[in-house]
């Protein structure tokens, strides 16, 4: 169906006619934090030299690091408690006894680790940074003699238990469900309702029922009511409290027990062929195998998740520790930190160590994970060690996208410019998550790196470091003024003091990033193979869900065979249950054999993956497998496990019809009339009212002064047009200054044109019709611009307004 022009195109071509007639007739400091001292160091060591090379790989890697009284030499001395791996007297003895905790093929496993990640002794405030600690310093250590370049995984039996009951939520919300959304309501909607003018997800304080409760699912559990995000961040966090924090913490509890009380277990039907279960946190953990770290300096895996601190897991001394600060920041489930309105900022004191082990070595590499919020932020510094906006020693950026690579040099000002960026046709910068590096060294100098790709970009020619200054603080996020904000989520960021080559960028890439795990699920008492296993790699992939990829068959008995053993019909269960949805492998027909299965990597039953929506957070949910058929096993499982529907929030869908964002208008009307938008007049008036034109594609959002910057952007390359004798005569295929427009002939000279540009030959339903358009394009010459004869001068007045007009109005503005 067709429809007329509407009242807003009259009002658009009036904006445009009328602007177009006015026209024509006329660093902040250096924020300082806290200094991270370094370990308490004792007097240099005079005992015997090492024996072997081993034990000097120990000395360095881990001894050197840990025999600080501050550390782990005021208890595990020479004179202290067993084993005495930091015993100042002999650090060969300390070498025997530090074999007896440290697991050298499996680093994360030694006990010293584990201890340390339990509790014991850590020297910061996080325990598990403390142990990613100390697991690098033996991973360093076991490298030395293995010859190992980076971090490699080694499979470990999981836990053995059955899957138990567990309680599920229902699809809808249960009447129980009203009280907890009563306080929800009146205590949470100032933020997290879409309703809010200051709005922040997940909307769990929304007025709408559904749309609440499927938000407010991972924030409750059932099993573990104390446990639930929304008591911990009322009597733990003190978040939002509306009054006693402990006691709004006891009502809020009380409500969801009354959830949880009117809500049954599922029971799993134990005929049924089932895997063994596991938690995520059961499995191996995965992230970061295989990464290139050898030359790390400083290193961020946001693993912490609570605080305002993000350690630097390097173990290179000082550690280089992150405070968050800012209005509107977060931590990101599956390990990363979400940037709104804020920044991750060190000291410089430990800062200066990035500039003493980069200048000795005259390279460095910034590597990170990470995920822009958007395409339209400029000037915005993601990753930095600078002293202001004119001053650094590095900064990785973007400008909508693309990356900016700023890099101080003795081929560069103190600014670190010109910068290096990625190129604008190439648009390498986008909204998702990408692993980014920037490399420099002084014989090529900086180049780019998306995704594990050279993007062609690089200065050619480096330089010396000489002139970097240690006054500087590394920062993320922003700059350390606080002036050039960046949205987004860091997932990883890690600083190397030489320069990644090509495959060690690739090798990185392809190691992934997150809290991912092997999950090991046993199918032992299934199948006729010792130690054997369905193994997933799983990843918490967002705060709302995970994703299970590539799974494989394995034993971890290196004699076992798999002789032949067909599987078909896998299904995952979660909480005692299967879920409806993400159940990729219920199609998995093949067979396990001993011609396409290897020791070391098992045989791989798929390369697909999936997607399970999060219920009760990792620490909690319970997976396990499921088989229509599994060697001599044969059942159909699907028929017998309660299936839960996911909860959907019942809200209004979102229009169908957008506004062209601000660059969008720009390219559109660049293609419209041939104008490039690096004319002056036009980059000038561009970049004028780029900021009151939309940001977002939302309809929802549009304002009136939304119309003005396109109808000023809309003169600014009608005007240009017409100025350029070349371009006016391709355009029209005449002079068009020279039209009769006092005469319908002359007037359509000039409209016929403007219609094919804007409203081409082939128009859409909703676009309005040709012959009105020309109508009212038509009275705009005769009866509000040229009421008579005109001149040379008002005639190219007349055009430019008219041209104005047609390409300006919403043809061009809704999409």
């Amino acid at each position: 169906m067709r429809t007329r022009p509407s009242r807003l195109f009259r009002l658009f071509a009036l904006v445009s006619a009328f602007a177009a007639l006015a026209a024509c007739g006329g660093g902040a400091e250096t924020a300082q934090n806290p200094v991270t001292s370094a370990p308490s160091q004792p007097s240099s060591y005079t005992g015997p030299v090492p024996a072997t090379a081993d034990i000097q790989a120990f000395k360095i890697n881990v001894w050197d690091n840990i025999k600080a009284d501050n550390r782990c030499g005021s208890c595990h001395g020479a004179a202290g408690q067993l084993p005495n791996f930091a015993r100042m007297d002999d650090v060969n003895l300390a070498y025997s006894q530090a074999l007896t905790v440290a697991n050298l093929p499996s680093p994360a496993d030694s006990r010293i680790v584990t201890k340390v990640v339990g509790g014991h002794n850590c020297w910061l405030a996080d325990n598990a940074s403390c142990g990613a600690i100390l697991t690098r310093w033996i991973s360093d250590w076991s490298s030395v003699t293995q010859s190992g370049a980076g971090r490699t995984i080694q499979l470990t039996a999981p836990p053995i238990k059955d899957p138990g009951s567990s309680k599920s939520f229902p699809a809808n919300p249960p009447p129980e469900f009203t009280a907890v959304h009563n306080l929800l309501v009146t205590n949470c909607a100032g933020c997290h309702s879409s309703q809010s003018a200051t709005q922040q997800q997940p909307f769990f304080g929304s007025s709408n029922i559904n749309e609440a409760y499927a938000a407010a699912l991972t924030k409750m559990n059932l099993d573990s009511v104390a446990q639930s995000r929304f008591v911990v961040r009322l009597r733990s966090e003190f978040h939002n409290c509306w009054g006693d924090c402990a006691a709004n913490a006891n009502t809020m509890q009380a409500a969801i027990q009354t959830l949880s009380s009117a809500i049954l277990p599922t029971q799993v039907d134990p005929s049924l062929f089932l895997s063994k279960a596991l938690t995520l946190y059961d499995g191996t953990v995965a992230s970061g195998g295989n990464r290139y770290d050898t030359n790390v300096v400083a290193l961020y895996e946001f693993k912490t998740g609570t605080g305002n601190i993000a350690y630097d897991t390097s173990g290179v001394e000082p550690a280089l520790n992150l405070t968050l600060s800012g209005a509107d920041w977060s931590w990101v489930g599956g390990w990363g930190i979400q940037v709104v309105n804020g920044k991750a900022q060190g000291s410089t004191a430990a800062s200066r160590k990035l500039h003493d082990l980069i200048t000795a070595t005259g390279e460095y590499s910034i590597e990170g994970w990470v995920v822009p919020a958007n395409v339209t932020q400029e000037d915005a510094h993601i990753i930095g060690y600078s002293g202001g906006t004119n001053v650094r020693n590095f900064t990785l950026g973007q400008t909508m996208y693309n990356y900016d690579a700023f890099g101080r040099s003795s081929g560069t000002n103190a600014n670190g410019s010109p910068a290096l960026s990625t190129a604008d046709a190439d648009e390498d910068l986008q909204a998702s998550l990408q692993h980014v590096v920037v490399t420099f060294n002084p014989v090529t100098g900086r180049r780019i790196y998306v995704n594990g790709e050279f993007t062609g970009d690089s200065e050619g020619s480096g330089g010396t470091l000489g002139d970097w200054d240690d006054t500087f603080a590394f920062v993320l996020g922003n700059e350390v003024s606080s002036n050039r904000q960046w949205q987004g989520t860091l997932r990883l960021v890690a600083i190397h003091n030489r320069a990644l080559t090509p495959t060690q960028i690739q090798q990185n890439f392809e190691a992934g990033v997150g809290q991912k795990y092997f999950l090991l699920f046993s199918v032992s008492h299934l199948v006729n193979v010792p130690q054997s296993y369905i193994v997933f790699e799983v990843s918490q992939y967002d705060s709302h869900a995970y994703l299970f990829n590539s799974p494989s068959f394995i034993s971890l008995s290196p004699t076992a065979t798999p002789g032949n053993i067909p599987i078909r019909g896998m299904r995952i269960g979660m909480n005692g249950a299967e879920p409806v949805t993400g159940q990729a492998y219920r199609n998995l027909d093949t067979t396990i054999t001993d011609s396409l299965y290897t020791a070391a990597a098992g045989q791989s039953l798929s390369t697909v993956g999936t997607i399970l929506a999060l219920e009760k957070g990792p620490q909690f949910d319970e997976f396990f497998l499921c088989f229509d058929q599994l060697g001599a096993n044969s059942r159909v499982c699907s028929s017998d496990p309660t299936a839960i529907q996911p909860a959907v929030a019942n809200v209004p869908r979102p229009s169908t019809i957008g506004v062209r964002t601000f660059e969008e208008m720009q390219a559109t009307l660049a293609a419209i009339t041939g104008i490039s938008p690096n004319v002056t007049s036009v980059k000038n008036t561009y970049l004028n009212v780029k900021q009151q034109m939309p940001t977002s594609e939302n309809f929802q959002g549009f304002l009136a002064s939304h119309q003005v910057a396109l109808a000023q952007l809309s003169i600014a390359y009608c005007s240009a047009l017409v100025e350029d004798a070349t371009r006016r005569n391709q355009f029209w295929g005449f002079d068009v200054t020279t039209a009769d427009l006092a005469n319908a002939g002359g007037r359509n000279q000039v409209i016929n044109p403007l219609l094919d540009r804007t409203l081409g030959l082939q128009q859409l339903d909703s676009d309005p019709v040709r012959a009105d358009v020309a109508t009212e394009l038509n009275s705009l010459i005769t009866t509000k611009l040229c009421s008579s004869a005109c001149d040379a001068a008002r005639t190219r007045t007349v055009i430019k307004a008219v041209c104005a007009a047609a390409v300006g109005n919403s043809v061009t503005l809704v999409q």
